[in-house]
């Protein structure tokens, strides 16, 4: 087993190194360690982990439809909400399937482009989820701090473009530095002891160093996690500042539970996030990077519906009456 830390990474930029020697063959696929362990707990980990897809899409579908049926839900945070939950079924797809497909496998293999597209597209949709959850907290911030302008602000218009940006943005953020990841030479092992195609481990990987592109690659995630981070903590103290200030304890009862639930996703996410992607140079160890990518990649989208329906009560009467029109209540 490789042991991967952060810590001991040798990388080199792309753009200046020399032509690899002729003699080495270049990997065309890599291994997945995964989790190496025994058959029955391999069984285990398979149900649990189906099981948690599962409960995230059904979840994360359940939302969008009962916001796509009920019309008075058709307003600027509920459009948000919905496209955060449709991101969130295609975040954990882009992952979880071929970590299941592993557990059931004996090579835990991945071609080379599949594993760069995987890398693509997860991080492209993770950037997307930071993006989006900054346009979120936005949203509350207007709604709650500028109460009388915000149907006139926050307009369909203005409501489309923001998610459009975000969508946009979190696709191209990343794309500079998986293509030159991608253009770096790869001769040899070809085992990443991950669940997933991680910049670390093929940073590790690579036959030549390339410190440039590893320190871009790192500072857009920093900025990506700490920006979005420190925005959404700076609209939600003045949020907070506005809502201790409500006469209506009813208001402001409504206004915490909304905030609070955004406040948690936030927390859960951004948190695993920033064990990971902020810090190379103290990176935790190999066990602890699947632990932490498990978590923000399978654990938050499981947990973001049920923070969500379990504490907006219009988001609970829309799926009841969902439910009901399919006469399951």
């Amino acid at each position: 087993m490789i042991n991967i830390c952060l810590l001991n990474l040798q990388v080199t930029d792309p753009m200046n190194i020399s032509e690899p020697d002729s003699r080495f063959v270049f990997v065309r696929e890599f291994i997945l360690l995964g989790f190496p362990c025994e058959w029955k707990i391999q069984s285990l980990l398979f149900s649990l982990f189906l099981t948690m897809y599962a409960l995230t899409i059904t979840g994360n579908g359940a939302i969008i439809c009962a916001l796509w049926c009920d019309q008075r839900l058709h307003i600027p945070m509920y459009i948000f909400l919905g496209n955060f939950s449709f991101l969130e079924i295609w975040y954990v797809s882009s992952t979880v399937p071929k970590i299941l497909v592993n557990f059931l496998s004996d090579k835990n293999t991945i071609s080379f482009v599949g594993c760069f597209l995987q890398f693509y597209f997860f991080f492209s949709l993770g950037t997307t989820e930071c993006l989006l959850l900054a346009v979120m907290a936005f949203d509350r911030y207007l709604a709650i701090r500028r109460p009388l302008h915000y149907p006139n602000i926050m307009n369909g218009h203005l409501c489309t473009k923001l998610v459009l940006i975000c969508w946009v943005c979190g696709f191209l953020w990343f794309l500079i530095p998986i293509v030159l990841i991608s253009r770096m030479p790869f001769c040899g092992p070809n085992i990443i002891d991950h669940v997933v195609c991680d910049p670390g481990p093929l940073f590790a990987l690579a036959c030549v160093s390339a410190p440039k592109t590893q320190l871009l690659c790192y500072s857009l995630s920093s900025i990506v996690i700490f920006g979005n981070f420190l925005f959404i903590l700076g609209s939600y103290s003045l949020v907070l500042t506005a809502v201790l200030r409500m006469p209506s304890a009813t208001g402001r009862q409504k206004a915490f539970s909304t905030c609070g639930s955004h406040l948690a996703v936030v927390s859960l996410f951004c948190g695993s996030l920033m064990v990971m992607y902020v810090s190379p140079g103290l990176g935790p160890s190999a066990g602890m990077q699947k632990v932490a990518t498990l978590f923000y990649a399978m654990v938050t989208p499981l947990f973001n519906p049920f923070i969500y329906s379990f504490r907006n009560k219009e988001i609970k009467a829309a799926l009841r009456k969902l439910l009901g029109s399919f006469n399951i209540m």
